[in-house]
């Protein structure tokens, strides 16, 4: 007779019958080789250290973190640094406190409610305004993507190669990893490119700034001066704190299986991803405030940052800066049409995932492709005006900020979703006052806009 060993794994067509008996669908036990439980369960049980058990969770924090230096950030400052110096450089370390703060909240609700950030919104308040959610993300997202690919264009015309090259061949490569690619495989292409936003931080040290302006301008506020430093402000503030990056680090979690027992850890994957964000921020404004601001020099965009670096910094920082757009612009065009895709099938109750066969996740697929084709198409057309359709979603982006947010707290407050991983006094409380700066950015923004 056939004995029964404990120990055994029970094999992937028992685990689909016990979960269909379950009523659960298919598709809900494809993880089951890869969840973060499992890993963590097999690290214990060979005596495997902590540093090991923390790869396991390694992914979401990091990479939603560096996709929001992508090129509408590194513009942002890289402008903050031309055209106001040292002085607005405390903005930076400000956003990133917040920026910690809102994904470990997205992260815990995606931990608790296994769901992403528009489907816990549509479980828990209705259709109506999951597609509200949807919608909206679908506006302002589909602008930043077409950023990302002229992110894509800018770095490669630095060396000569047209939009109309360097873009298509981009979207193919990304799609074919995207869809033909398994979760690992995805995330760890993902984690090389974003890899190459370190060479920001080597060009703020060739930049040779005074250090101690860096120092002193970084920890002591000092309020703007005009209508363009409030506009700044709110603008990093937005370029930093994105909703779409806020979309994507929930539900990839959820992808990755992230649970609330496992929070210890992502907490560790979620600020290292926001401080290596701040920093690189940081070192793009310093780079551009060492070099650009003192020449008195006026830029319009990245490429133009990086093609002003030549005469003053020497070409070597120009090529570290172009190689840095690119690999932010590659990144960022993975990431954000994924969070959108995330979004879209989540809206529609559709299964949404990385790692499971096409049959079950077309609609998820099907969105990131067409979103990812349409945007690299629109950037390829000659003489069409990018400025105006990007300028709108950053719009969008800076109103729905607050929303998005504030929904946040709301769930992370709310017993039916999050059980006994709600959220305590002391972080609601936190959270209000930080909702509270950020909806004075953006009144401020607004009415600064308005006022020019």
């Amino acid at each position: 007779m056939r004995t029964h060993n404990k120990n055994q794994k029970p094999s992937r067509h028992i685990i689909r019958q016990l979960q269909a008996k379950k009523g659960a669908p298919l598709h809900a036990v494809a993880h089951h080789k890869r969840g973060i439980a499992l890993q963590f369960a097999r690290f214990r049980a060979a005596g495997i250290g902590a540093f090991t058990a923390f790869l396991a969770v390694l992914g979401p924090g990091l990479l939603a973190g560096l996709s929001d230096d992508d090129p509408a950030g590194i513009t942002t400052y890289s402008m903050l640094g031309t055209d106001h110096g040292y002085r607005l450089l405390w903005i930076i370390p400000a956003s990133t406190i917040l920026l910690v703060q809102f994904h470990l909240m997205a992260v815990r609700i995606g931990a608790a409610s296994g769901k992403g950030f528009v489907g816990v919104i549509r479980d828990r308040w209705g259709r109506g305004w999951g597609y509200f959610a949807v919608l909206g993300l679908l506006f302002a997202n589909f602008g930043t993507i077409c950023a990302e690919y002229a992110g894509i264009s800018a770095a490669g015309s630095l060396v000569g190669i047209p939009a109309w090259i360097s873009s298509p061949i981009a979207a193919v490569l990304i799609s074919l990893i995207v869809v033909l690619g398994s979760f690992h495989r995805i995330e760890r292409i993902l984690l090389i490119i974003s890899s190459t936003l370190a060479l920001y931080i080597i060009d703020g040290i060739l930049a040779a700034p005074d250090w101690s302006a860096v120092w002193h301008n970084s920890v002591v506020p000092h309020m703007p001066v005009d209508n363009l430093g409030w506009i700044a402000i709110a603008a990093t503030l937005g370029t930093t704190l994105a909703p779409w990056g806020l979309a994507f680090i929930q539900s990839y979690a959820v992808d990755k299986k992230i649970t609330v027992a496992n929070l210890k850890w992502e907490r560790v994957d979620v600020v290292i991803g926001s401080l290596l964000t701040g920093v690189i921020g940081l070192a793009i404004a310093v780079a551009c405030a060492a070099t650009l601001n003192r020449a008195g020099v006026h830029i319009n965009d990245a490429s133009d940052a990086a093609a002003a670096l030549r005469p003053l910094a020497g070409s070597f920082a120009t090529v570290l800066f172009g190689a840095g757009l690119l690999g932010a612009s590659l990144l960022a065009a993975a990431i954000v049409p994924l969070a959108t895709a995330y979004s879209i099938a989540e809206g529609i109750g559709a299964p949404a995932s990385l790692d499971l066969d096409s049959r079950h996740f077309q609609y998820f697929y099907a969105a990131f492709v067409g979103l990812t084709v349409t945007a690299a198409s629109v950037v390829s057309l000659p003489g069409l005006p990018l400025i105006p359709l990007i300028y709108t979603s950053q719009v969008v982006n800076a109103v729905m900020l607050p929303l998005h947010v504030i929904a946040l707290v709301l769930l992370a407050r709310d017993p039916v979703v999050m059980g006994d991983a709600r959220s305590g006094g002391i972080t609601t409380f936190t959270a209000w006052v930080s909702i509270a700066l950020i909806v004075a950015c953006v009144v401020a923004l607004m009415v600064s806009w308005i006022a020019s």
